[in-house]
């Protein structure tokens, strides 16, 4: 069983040390003088080795397993974490000037000329948050192979595929970069390619256009001549990027206009849990003009022959292809293009998630797994929703991060 916060708060001193075991060999070693320490045995090179996390409560049980999981991505690529530590500890004490941060910096100073503001901001981003934690402070020419491998696997770990192939290319260009100028004679990156280390793209079950594609669509949807009530639904739809069958079945008493949310019960949820989507401006505009033409009866979109139940699920498909979009976009397209533009804009993976309903649950975390990060979530769909209005004009990125 995983250790919990107040298993390691409780944890009293005994007469000889003694370990509380996390997952993944990492454990907590509670000293009789009353330290707590954190502890992971590994073996490399055929060599049992142990390597310090830090003293508990300065480092957090989730800052423990953090440095655990980043020190199993080098391990699993081959590289030695307590080796690494050391190359890092060695670069900052008088080798910074070869560091590969430093380089890095030289290179998008060189690479930003030409470029669209916009462009360096997100690449600038890319690095900071994806490349520099892994790289940054060891020596430009002790950097192997393994070490990029264990980089792209850990941003792959997140759910962002893409982000990780980008991650491999970048990384590559400032190699190229520190042999051109001298500080490298070889590129590890280059060594690699994405398919070597990346997971298969699923197969897409749902089709869906590109990002770029975006802005035309959103425009189409908005001049659309067929009714109203489908016009909306398509609207709603991109705004909260739910899932076909739990947009279809929407009901007015699920609709919090004072609070901005939308309760999704747990009857009506694939993973059978409560769901709560939190309502932007442009939302609640959609569903205040959506309720002048149906707010008189229980549901969102009733059908035109009875009003007692939903439009079909073929609703929104059939309008899309009316609209020339036959073979390139569904209404579930929507949950695709959300989770991938959101992460390329460095909102956390865990909010996309939780917000696509897409985290695990079980029946004891049900209740509290649907509200969490509830304030993060709603300034990320308000920040949404605001990117699809601007897309409607000209293409603005969102913000990137989320308080």
């Amino acid at each position: 069983m995983a250790l919990t916060d107040i298993a390691a708060r409780r944890a009293k001193p005994t007469a000889r040390p003694y370990k509380l075991a996390d997952s993944g060999g990492l454990y907590l070693a509670v000293m009789p003088g009353g330290g707590k320490l954190w502890r992971w045995k590994y073996r490399f090179d055929r060599k049992e080795k142990t390597m310090a996390f830090g003293s508990y409560p300065d480092v957090t049980l989730m800052a423990a397993r953090g440095r655990h999981s980043v020190a199993r991505q080098l391990l699993a690529g081959g590289v030695d974490p307590m080796a690494r530590r050391k190359a890092e500890r060695s670069a900052k004490h008088g080798q910074v000037e070869n560091a590969f941060e430093t380089i890095a910096k030289g290179w998008l100073e060189h690479w930003k000329d030409g470029k669209s503001p916009r462009h360096v901001d997100y690449t600038r981003r890319r690095l900071d948050s994806n490349i520099l934690p892994y790289l940054g402070m060891l020596p430009v020419t002790g950097i192997l192979a393994p070490d990029v491998v264990a980089m792209v696997r850990a941003v792959e770990g997140r759910g962002a595929r893409d982000v990780a192939k980008r991650t491999l290319e970048t990384t590559g260009q400032i190699f190229r970069y520190a042999i051109a100028h001298g500080h490298a004679t070889r590129n590890p990156a280059a060594e690699i390619k994405p398919r070597d280390i990346l997971k298969p793209t699923k197969k897409e079950n749902y089709a869906r256009v590109d990002a770029k594609d975006l802005p035309g669509l959103l425009r189409q949807i908005e001049v659309y001549q067929g009714t109203h009530v489908t016009r909306l639904a398509m609207k709603l739809m991109a705004l909260t990027f739910v899932r076909t069958g739990e947009l279809i079945g929407a009901r007015w008493s699920e609709v919090d206009f004072e609070e901005k949310r939308w309760n999704i019960p747990a009857e009506r949820m694939k993973m059978r849990t409560p769901h709560i989507v939190p309502l932007s401006d442009q939302a609640i505009d959609v569903l205040q003009m959506l309720q002048m033409i149906t707010g008189s009866g229980p549901l969102l979109f009733p059908g035109d022959r009875d009003r007692k139940k939903p439009i079909s699920n073929n609703t929104i498909l059939k309008a899309l292809e009316r609209m020339g979009y036959k073979g390139r976009m569904t209404g579930h397209g929507f949950r695709g293009i959300a989770s991938t533009i959101l992460h390329e804009q460095d909102f956390d993976h865990q909010h996309i998630e939780l917000q696509l309903a897409h985290a695990p649950r079980n029946a004891v975390s049900a209740a509290y797994n649907h509200a969490l990060y509830l304030a993060q979530r709603t300034k990320m769909m308000q920040a949404w929703a605001d990117h699809l209005e601007k897309l409607q004009k000209k293409v603005i990125p969102i913000r990137g991060e989320v308080a």
